[in-house]
């Protein structure tokens, strides 16, 4: 019988240099995990490499890039490995994250490696298929009124997944949420689209909320700073009344348990292979 201590589970996210949200966000979620899979050891990766950086030299906090992360494992003796991202799309650092997983699985370093879905993924239509979309309008019920505008500020991406923000602001307003609007800083919709919607919907207040993780760099500054370019202040200057929500959406216990589901699924193979053209692929992780 294989000893459980070989099985981990890394969970792997853009990370921050904020500790409070960090503790807050990545660390609750953390816990969750460790609790509930106790057969696992735990270990934790960020893909941001300036903030791993700045951890370092500023905090004396040092975390792993996945691929040293999953090193370390591989030099442990670890031989099942799960890895669970808490990203929001599959846009670049999902990528990026799926591109260490293959050059290990290439190299046949473990007897399993399993990549978990973000936040957002599936858009399923059918039983047999999940829709991530709804599950997470659904999440954000005890957090978003339906009488009240809210503008979501998302990070946005030159990626094709930034075609996921357009597809849950539809998914928001075919579930009665009419008066949510979502906005990114680096991709569409902008704040500027989110303006013209506020307008001609003829909202004068709103409360911005981050569309993020963790309530960090871009949600403190660029969404709610008071420099002439964040988001609160364009917004005043346009005439609006604004309330800010400084809480990450990984402060969401519904949010929490959504990425603990995902985890789950990726563990018993609920879903594997769905969305998958396997012509020409060299590995099936």
């Amino acid at each position: 019988m294989k000893d459980i201590s070989k099985k981990a589970i890394l969970v792997v996210s853009f990370g921050t240099t904020y500790e409070n949200t960090r503790r807050l966000t990545i660390e609750k979620i953390e816990k969750l995990i460790e609790e509930k899979y106790n057969a696992y050891v735990i270990r934790r990766a960020f893909t941001a490499h300036g903030v791993i950086k700045k951890l370092a030299s500023k905090y004396d906090l040092h975390v792993d890039t996945p691929e040293v992360a999953l090193q370390k494992l591989k030099e442990e003796g670890f031989d099942e490995i799960i890895v669970q991202p808490l990203h929001l799309i599959p846009g670049l650092e999902y990528d990026y994250i799926r591109n260490v997983i293959e050059s290990f699985s290439k190299d046949n370093d473990f007897k399993s490696i399993k990549l978990g879905r973000p936040l957002l993924y599936f858009k399923g239509e059918e039983d047999d298929i999940p829709d991530d979309y709804t599950l997470m309008v659904n999440a954000l019920e005890n957090q978003v009124p339906r009488d009240e505008a809210v503008v979501f500020m998302g990070h946005g991406t030159h990626h094709p997944a930034n075609s996921t923000y357009s597809c849950l602001q539809t998914v928001f307003w075919d579930n009665d949420f009419e008066k949510v609007f979502i906005g990114t800083i680096d991709g569409y919709p902008t704040l500027n689209h989110v303006i013209k919607s506020l307008k001609k919907n003829h909202i004068k207040r709103v409360t911005l909320m981050p569309l993020l993780l963790v309530a960090g760099d871009h949600a403190v500054n660029d969404m709610a700073g008071d420099e002439e370019d964040s988001w609160k202040s364009i917004l005043q200057k346009e005439g609006f009344e604004v309330a800010v929500y400084m809480h990450g959406l990984g402060e969401n216990i519904n949010i929490q348990n959504l990425y603990l589901e995902h985890l789950e699924d990726t563990i018993s193979e609920k879903y594997i292979g769905i969305g998958k053209n396997k012509k020409g692929m060299a590995s099936n992780f």
